[in-house]
């Protein structure tokens, strides 16, 4: 006798051979790496993503976490986006909640962690360092 759990691996299994026939090779890698980041940051059309750019998605991030719209964003509605330390680092009146503009100032030290050769910029590279994840994940 079969399983369900046998029956349902087996039917996920054919869609995703599947699709992976029918999708180019590559376009696995791209979706959601580093360079459709840069893409979808990316205002000015350089190929990079400069501060501004990182500080417009994160004001776009925070207003979308700001779930009960009071201009500050606690833990919940950061879900895991900083550790505990991380928010009191970046809380300095300790109210343990985060201002747009002490957001924007996480989002700027990880911008400068990120920013390995300082040119101001960051490039899909830097973007897929350790660095760039963490900023990414406060902008996404």
């Amino acid at each position: 006798m079969i399983s369900r759990r046998a029956v349902a691996f087996g039917f996920a299994s054919l869609v995703a051979t599947s699709l992976a026939a029918l999708i180019p090779a590559g376009a696995w890698a791209q979706s959601g790496s580093a360079k459709s980041a840069v893409g979808k940051l990316d205002t000015d059309n350089d190929g990079m993503v400069d501060l501004a750019e990182a500080k417009k998605a994160a004001a776009a991030a925070f207003e979308r976490l700001d779930r009960d719209k009071d201009g500050t964003l606690d833990r919940r509605e950061l879900r895991g986006r900083l550790s505990a330390s991380e928010l009191a680092a970046a809380d300095p009146d300790k109210d343990a909640t985060l201002t747009k503009d002490e957001y924007f100032a996480v989002v700027e030290q990880r911008f400068k962690a990120a920013d390995s050769d300082n040119d101001g910029k960051l490039d899909a590279k830097e973007l897929r360092t350790k660095a760039g994840r963490a900023l990414m994940h406060l902008l996404n």
